[in-house]
């Protein structure tokens, strides 16, 4: 297997770290910046074996018998949707974020960090510090989340991501509690965004585009005809209603679902403003 790579982005302040499928960007401010790069680099270069040692469990719709840290967070993270049919890979993204901020927070000073996973974001914010967060929105944006908020991670799933979904939403960006339960509340909610049985979506069984997937023979969306705007509302209705339910017990604390070109927020009110954002 090929060995973890990390490098400067040219702005010198932002690393790139890469290994097989993973490719994760950091950002750190404080005066501990230094190690906690060190320290970030070194936890990288073991992430990818672990997964991998334990793929077969984080398949499963179980995950049970897991041991490692990135693992555990997978698991803990699909949890509160059970008896749902979900597995720990779909917060794998999240949690691997997760994993490397953990790393970067094991020493002192440390202002604020982010470990962005393919869009799926952890951070830290200190005390008087802010972090801009990208939505994804029919007008790209951000919102503003300060130290106090119960906020540290984000990411968006939906049918034009990089794994297959069960629903048709172009994009669910969720704001949670950190990065791998907001990875499975994205993947879930966007499944929900869905007109079961209708003509224009084409599905097909997961397994016969990725062999391997953890969906198996499930049904993942293809591509997606005209829709009215009638039906693009009840989709993303029935994908609000879903998402309500998990701002509800406290599983994510806001979303933002999108689709052609219609956007629906749940949870605490998102100011989303235009702009191109600082971090994640």
């Amino acid at each position: 297997m090929q060995r973890a790579q990390a490098r400067w982005l040219p702005d010198g302040k932002r690393l790139h770290l890469h290994h097989g499928p993973i490719d994760m960007i950091l950002g750190i401010e404080g005066a501990g910046r230094n190690a906690a790069f060190q320290r970030a680099v070194a936890r990288f270069e073991t992430l990818l074996e672990e997964l991998v040692a334990e793929l077969p469990r984080l398949r499963s719709n179980d995950g049970s018998g897991v041991t490692g840290g990135a693992a555990r967070r997978m698991v803990s993270a699909v949890a509160p949707f059970a008896p749902e049919f979900i597995t720990p890979m779909a917060a794998v993204a999240g949690a691997g974020a997760e994993t490397i901020l953990q790393a970067v927070l094991d020493g002192p000073d440390v202002r604020r960090a982010y470990v962005n996973n393919g869009g799926d974001v952890a951070f830290h914010i200190g005390p008087g510090e802010v972090m801009r967060v990208a939505i994804a929105s029919p007008v790209p944006g951000h919102v503003t989340v300060r130290h106090g908020d119960p906020v540290r991670g984000v990411a968006t799933s939906g049918a034009g991501g990089r794994s297959h979904s069960l629903g048709i939403a172009d994009a669910v960006t969720v704001l949670a509690r950190g990065a791998a339960p907001a990875d499975a509340a994205a993947t879930m909610i966007a499944n929900a965004v869905d007109l079961p049985g209708h003509p224009a979506i084409d599905r097909v069984p997961a397994c016969e585009v990725s062999p391997d997937s953890d969906l198996g023979p499930r049904a993942v969306t293809r591509a997606v005809g005209a829709l009215s705007a009638d039906e693009v509302a009840e989709a993303l209705d029935a994908g609000r209603a879903y998402a309500d339910r998990l701002v509800a017990r406290g599983v994510v604390h806001a979303a933002c679902l999108t689709l052609r070109g219609q956007c629906v927020s749940v949870g605490e009110t998102l100011m989303i403003e235009e702009s191109d954002p600082e971090h994640a």
